[in-house]
Order: structure tokens, then sequence, then C-alpha cells
């Protein structure tokens, strides 16, 4: 009896379900999604504003690669004019002193005194026997082939200190790089894979020139620690490196001789 009446009530049940006249179940409400949509709409609103200002009225995606070119011209013409500047201000105090050392006998012997100074301070071009070496980056390699990532491929600033500090230790008597003079106290820095000497920016290959001893600068190159990693990585990466010997000539110190700090020898 139980089963037949419990069939009977699941059979009204189906009827009633059949003729739509059970009640709906009410429908649930999700209280985390409807407080998301205000703050999804606030964010992508900052996001909106925010782009729009970096923009400035210009496309985001937009390649400048052509502004900073011209940029970077820009600025090289400046520096090229200041220093034309500077050149003509350089003649003309030298013009003046000239003229007041022809009548003022401590200017003139002051002159003369700095005049007897000038080769061995690096103001006077100078030609000789010595050692030219040339440092590169390597060609463009296949890095998986090779184990190489992009620091491997180039020449570092360390490496060029190397170099240098080779040839000063060998005796150099004169030494330029990329045609420009340097003295003990310029500075060698790299900015990516390129050099900054002087103010100006040189790429590869660097030619570093030294007046002096062949045997002996030799030695010392061969002798420096810097330089003998650098060239393993040539063996290794197919960086480039050349020396020679030969007459060669160094052009005279050109940059600024304005004394920034000084002390006593003791």
């Amino acid at each position: 009896m139980e089963y037949t009446s419990g069939a009977t009530s699941w059979q009204k049940v189906l009827r009633r379900a059949a003729a739509g006249l059970l009640p709906r179940r009410p429908r649930q409400r999700r209280p985390g999604w409807s407080i998301g949509v205000p703050l999804i709409a606030a964010a992508a609103g900052l996001l909106f504003t925010t782009s729009a200002t970096t923009a400035d009225g210009t496309a985001l995606r937009e390649d400048r690669r052509p502004q900073l070119n011209q940029l970077i011209e820009e600025r090289r013409e400046q520096v090229a004019a200041s220093e034309r500047r500077a050149a003509t201000l350089r003649g003309e105090v030298e013009q003046r002193t000239n003229t007041l050392a022809g009548s003022d006998t401590p200017i003139k012997s002051q002159q003369n005194r700095a005049r007897g100074s000038l080769q061995a301070a690096g103001f006077t071009a100078l030609a000789g026997l010595g050692v030219t070496v040339e440092l590169n980056d390597a060609p463009q390699l296949d890095q998986t082939q090779w184990d190489a990532s992009n620091d491997d491929l180039v020449v570092h600033q360390s490496d060029v200190q190397a170099v240098v500090n080779a040839l000063w230790a060998g005796g150099a008597e004169a030494m330029s790089i990329m045609n420009v003079r340097v003295l003990t106290t310029s500075a060698v820095r790299c900015v990516g894979n390129t050099l900054l000497l002087h103010g100006r920016v040189y790429s590869p290959p660097f030619k570093i020139v030294a007046i002096g001893d062949p045997a002996a600068l030799q030695q010392a190159l061969a002798s420096s620690e810097g330089v003998r990693l650098f060239k393993d990585a040539v063996d290794d990466y197919q960086l480039g490196y050349k020396e020679t010997t030969s007459m060669v000539r160094v052009p005279a110190f050109e940059d600024s001789t304005a004394l920034r700090s000084a002390t006593v020898p003791k």
C-alpha cells in the first residue's frame, strides 16, 4: 500500500511539473559579482585615463626610434657647436696672452715654462714606433649553437681598460683611442657596446694606438690577465683582436684642461 501510495504521489508531482504548477525556485543572488562589476569598471576607467595621460595625444605603440635618432643627432650638433666655440675662445685667450707676453716679463717667463711642459703633458702630437690594438664585437652568430649570451659577443669596458692599462704598464709614451689622445687620467666608459670617451660616443671596432718600445708593449699585453681573458673569448666566440707594430701617430690632447682637484705632493 505504501509503495502504491508513494508511486501515486510521485505521479502527481510529475503531472504538476508538466503542467507548470510547481513553484519556481527563487534565483540566487551573487553578491560578489554585483560588487565586482563596479570595481572592474573603475579599474578600467583608471587604466584608460592613465594611458591617455601618458600618450599625451600620441599613440603608445608608435615607433619613436626616428624621434630618438633625431634627438641624438641634435645633441651631437650642439656638442660640436660648443666645441667649436670653446676652440675659438681658447685661440683668443692664447692670442691675448701672446700680446701681453711681449711687454710683460713674468707672463713671458710663465709662457715659456708652460711650452716646455706641453709634450710631457700630452698637448702636442707625437709620432713614432708603436703598437696598435683593435678590439671588435663578434659577428652575428647562432647563440644557441655557440652557447653564448649577448654579453659574450661584445667588447666590454673592462676589455678596453685591460688593453689601455697594459700599454701604460709597458711604458707607452703616448696613447690614443679612436684617434683621440688620452692621458693616464682619462676615463674609459662603455654604454652597452659603445665607448664613451671625453663626452663622445664611439662604436666598435675600438682602435687603441700607443707609442713606445714595441717589444715591451707586446710583452705587457701578453702578461695582462684581462687581455688574456679577452683572447680566450676570441677563441670561444670569435670576438675580434688584432695587434700590429708599425710607425704610428697620436694627436694632441684637446679636451678641457680645467683643474678639478689637486693635492700637494709630500
